[in-house]
């Protein structure tokens, strides 16, 4: 006979993430593959409550969110295709939702009562917890990712970031790297918005090094996981396992440097 699963519970995870070295009043960006964590009672809510009881009152868990619209709506120029131009729902912090290849973890954390999101659609956070509002609030629309994002906020607060059974290339503070990274030619994108305001629909042109590759020419498509790996390897960080997921913790200002001088030192002018 085989074996059954054993069923892991709410404080099964918070003593994981403890051994791991989250800790009392930790911000924390979290990605998650939650399927790879085993059988958890309560489902997804049960890791992000257990999070919580170890970050405690003064503690913020993050999640990046994107925006989910299914489709994409954009041409080659950035801008929305005229057909669909009318039938996409402009962009409203307080009900849009992730975009469901960040799995369903970011998902409960963006819907959780009391959360906090982002005004940057393709660059957006959700947070919950003490330093909510400080971390997504006045999010800049242009280059979301640089200077006075949340991922900026989260590595000169001390915040750290954790990958639950997520790929290691999918650490998306790294895109707040490739902005800080000195390197010529970097790839810049147009992409066209509409947001939702009192006065209604207002649409408006967002400007952004390019994300959805490597943000110059050389590296291959998943070299985030490289980065991560080596930052690893130099002594920093910790892996672990989160129920039967394994899993990272690293200090976001310290994986943010390594991965600027990564780059700059291979890709640099």
């Amino acid at each position: 006979m085989s074996e059954t699963p054993r069923v892991l519970t709410r404080s099964d995870l918070a003593a994981d993430l403890r051994r791991l070295g989250l800790a009392e009043g930790d911000a924390v960006m979290v990605h998650a593959a939650f399927g790879r964590v085993g059988p958890v009672l309560g489902g997804p809510d049960a890791l992000v409550d257990a999070m919580l009881d170890v970050i405690g009152p003064h503690g913020t868990v993050l999640s990046y969110q994107d925006w989910e619209l299914s489709v994409d709506v954009w041409d080659e120029d950035g801008r929305v295709a005229e057909a669909l131009r009318e039938h996409v729902p402009p962009f409203d912090p307080a009900t849009a939702r992730p975009a469901r290849d960040h799995g369903v973890l970011a998902a409960v954390i963006g819907t959780r009562p009391g959360v906090r999101r982002s005004g940057n659609p393709g660059a957006s956070v959700a947070a919950i917890g003490a330093r909510a509002e400080e971390f997504t609030a006045d999010h800049p629309l242009d280059y979301g990712y640089g200077e006075d994002s949340p991922f900026s906020r989260l590595a000169a607060a001390g915040g750290r970031v954790l990958m639950v059974g997520a790929p290691l290339d999918t650490m998306t503070i790294l895109h707040h790297a490739e902005h800080l990274a000195a390197l010529p030619a970097k790839r810049r994108i147009r992409i066209e918005y509409p947001f939702a305001t009192p006065e209604g629909t207002v649409w408006r042109t967002v400007e952004e090094f390019d994300t959805s590759e490597p943000v110059v020419p050389g590296p291959e498509e998943d070299y985030f996981r490289q980065i991560v790996e080596d930052h690893l390897a130099s002594g920093a960080g910790r892996r672990g396992l989160i129920g039967e997921a394994d899993s990272v913790l690293v200090e976001a200002s310290a994986v943010v440097a390594f991965a600027v001088d990564w780059l700059e030192s291979r890709y640099g002018a």
